[in-house]
């Protein structure tokens, strides 16, 4: 069962920004598993590709780029001692959950977790939907199945985090129906146990583009990624079925962003609601 958790969290001495990158968040949350599963952090570090979970940038309880659709991916500051953040992890594997259900039952508010140099405080774990907060959610893929239209034919995806997608040797920063479409198939095909067909994405065409680059650098590397909004529709003599499968894929990104660097904060990508 997929499941969008957001982790609330208030640091207790000041985060600097070289301790905010996908790397640390990654390291942390893989911290957190070992404290009550140590051979399922071993066996997530170890995974190559399509892993089992996302994480978000950590995000400022109040900036205003979160009350919009984009998501902050870079800290150029301090997060100050006492600020409210707040962090996504999503998990894709149906028993991850379960797996972990003692860290979530057994998460002492006066521990201190660590990210660099700053303790953290976690002080609340959301799981299911909030009005203000539209990143916590859980489904399962059953259900996710079953509630996608047949009908709808019109899809408007934002990409919230820099999303680039492999192609050969190289990068590209541009979400084509082949790249965004196929990423979510895999992931799909490899969690849900609800096969999809490979051929769907020769029925879907870009109708909106409102897309631009984002360049993260740090002293390892460089990644070019693109934020903003996507439109594409399902043309032709779709039949329905072909038309839920694609839906099914569009309302599964919430969970399983797209392309690369998703352990790191990278390729978080959302539907934007149905009309």
């Amino acid at each position: 069962m997929p499941h969008s958790l957001i982790i609330n969290l208030v640091p207790t001495s000041p985060i600097y920004p070289q301790f905010l990158t996908g790397r640390h968040l990654h390291a942390l949350f893989l911290t957190l598993i070992n404290s009550v599963n140590p051979e399922l952090a071993t066996f997530l570090h170890e995974q190559k590709s399509e892993k089992a979970f996302t994480l978000s940038p950590l995000q400022v309880s109040h900036s205003s780029q979160n009350s919009g659709q984009l998501l902050q991916w870079q800290h150029h500051k301090p997060i100050p001692k006492g600020m409210g953040c707040w962090w996504r992890v999503s998990l894709l594997d149906d028993g991850l959950f379960n797996n972990l259900m003692q860290l979530w039952l057994n998460l002492n508010p006066e521990q201190p977790w660590h990210l660099g140099a700053a303790n953290l405080q976690i002080t609340r774990i959301l799981g299911t939907p909030q009005v203000t907060q539209p990143w916590a959610n859980f489904c399962s893929y059953g259900e996710l199945y079953e509630k996608a239209s047949d009908s709808q034919r019109k899809i408007d995806m934002v990409f919230c985090t820099p999303t680039a997608f492999r192609q050969g040797q190289y990068d590209s920063c541009l979400p084509t129906r082949e790249c965004l479409f196929n990423s979510l198939l895999h992931r799909w095909n490899k969690y849900s146990q609800i096969p999809l067909a490979e051929s769907l994405t020769e029925y879907i065409f870009p109708t909106y583009v409102n897309v631009h680059s984002e360049i993260i650098s740090d002293k390892r590397s460089k990644f070019i990624g693109c934020v903003g909004e996507m439109g594409y529709s399902i043309l032709g003599d779709a039949s329905p079925q072909i038309i839920k499968d694609i839906n099914v894929l569009a309302d599964f990104a919430l969970y399983s962003g797209a392309g690369r660097k998703t352990p790191m904060g990278m390729g978080m990508i959302r539907r934007l609601n149905v009309s």
